[in-house]
């Protein structure tokens, strides 16, 4: 892989797309997933006009309350293939031809958008932002042998779900397992998770219990509807629980309502609480409460300090995008895309999936590796503190944990 300082390759991958709105959005382990179509053709240098097209389809949250997110995702993705090939958008004489559908964050749109693309010869699908959307989008390419790369998509449901499901962001575990280093010893103590009552909140709650209730924490849970507006019951909930230790897992536009909610009602300055680092607009929606609380963080600019995220920070700036959140999980598909059509086949997804298990590479975050038993993506992890409030609050690393500090146990590949 070598870097790119191409600024021609967006001529070359052509987009039909909105730019959303950029959401108020803050989330302990974030999901994501939007709508609306466009379509992307390429041509490169180095394919000639007799190059094989290789079809991608990108199956992501361009619309709806969780685009910003996948606005993220895209950038990254552009800066990642201009990265990754080169900026030739093509790899072996093979044109990367990329076709956009916005989902909406609605699984049925996702399957319907994905069946057309699968109609249509795509061998390949990512960029899924979603955790309800991903868990039917993987049975889809299992049972049409289709290469299937979610991005942001957390829920640990993915982890070994078949043979052609993998994913370039994090999952829950990898996030609880992050929280675990900021809560010091769990043993005996009192959790709660405050979450919304989804597949993303499900998926959180089962990975609390299973990290931290394993290390000898007792778990429970307070679950608010993703559509409430007066989160305060919620947070008075947790307060009469008086847990040692509150994990706040929270995605979407309720964000501020909740940290005012958890403010107000003493949560933050009566126990401890830790949530995930959102994306940059989320930094001031945690007004007083921001210094008070501990982050685990799936990424954040200038975290790593590689040269990898470098390349990616400077290509996305470069484009007119600004790095966030979601960055890395783009720019990581776009190079998973570019090492499986070179070291698989352009036509084959079983032989591009084969070619993806057990690759080590350096990503934007640092040194990952795509198991090979079931797919997870080991990867480092950061943590981090706020500092500043409103428009002057930004995130300060506490610590990197390298991927091995914070590796996901090993599940069974489903056939």
């Amino acid at each position: 892989m070598r870097r790119s300082t191409s600024s021609t390759h967006r001529s070359r991958i052509l987009r039909t797309r909105s730019v959303p709105a950029l959401a108020a959005l803050t989330a302990g382990v974030l999901l994501a997933g939007c709508s609306a179509a466009g379509t992307a053709g390429g041509s490169s240098d180095s394919g000639g006009k007799g190059a094989t097209a290789v079809e991608v389809g990108l199956v992501y949250s361009r619309s709806g309350p969780l685009a910003a997110y996948g606005k993220q995702y895209l950038d990254g993705f552009t800066a990642g293939l201009a990265y990754a090939t080169h900026g030739t958008g093509a790899v072996d004489g093979h044109r990367i031809v990329v076709t956009e559908q916005d989902d909406a964050g609605d699984p049925a749109k996702a399957v319907a958008a994905a069946k057309t693309l699968i109609g249509k010869g795509t061998h390949i699908i990512a960029g899924t932002t979603d955790s309800g959307v991903s868990l039917q989008l993987a049975p889809l390419a299992a049972q049409n042998k289709v290469l299937y790369i979610a991005g942001p998509a957390a829920t640990d449901a993915l982890t070994g779900v078949n043979a052609y499901t993998f994913r370039s962001g994090r999952q829950s575990y990898q996030d609880i397992l992050t929280a675990g280093t900021l809560l010091g010893d769990s043993k005996g103590k009192k959790v709660t998770v405050l979450t919304q009552n989804s597949a993303f909140g499900q998926a959180n709650v089962a990975a609390v219990k299973q990290v931290l209730g394993g290390q000898g924490a007792t778990v429970d849970s307070v679950l608010a509807p993703p559509s409430a507006g007066d989160l305060t019951p919620f947070a008075q909930q947790v307060k009469s629980k008086k847990p040692d230790l509150v994990f706040v897992a929270w995605a979407g536009a309720s964000a501020p309502a909740l940290w005012t909610a958890l403010d107000q009602q003493g949560v933050v300055t009566s126990t401890k609480v830790v949530t995930g680092l959102a994306g940059i607009a989320s930094y001031p929606l945690f007004g007083a409460a921001g210094s008070k609380v501990s982050f685990l963080a799936h990424y954040f600019p200038g975290a790593a300090h590689t040269a990898v995220e470098t390349a990616m920070l400077d290509g996305i700036t470069k484009a007119g995008g600004t790095p966030d959140l979601f960055s890395p999980d783009g720019f990581t598909a776009a190079q998973m895309i570019v090492h499986a059509v070179q070291s698989g086949s352009a036509d084959d997804a079983t032989a591009m999936a084969k070619s993806l298990e057990g690759w080590s590479f350096q990503g934007p975050k640092g040194a990952e590796q795509v198991r090979a038993a079931d797919h997870a993506l080991l990867q480092p992890m950061f943590t981090a503190k706020l500092t500043g409030t409103g428009a002057a609050a930004k995130p300060e690393l506490i610590s990197r944990l390298p991927m091995d500090a914070v590796t996901p146990p090993a599940q069974h590949m489903a056939g």
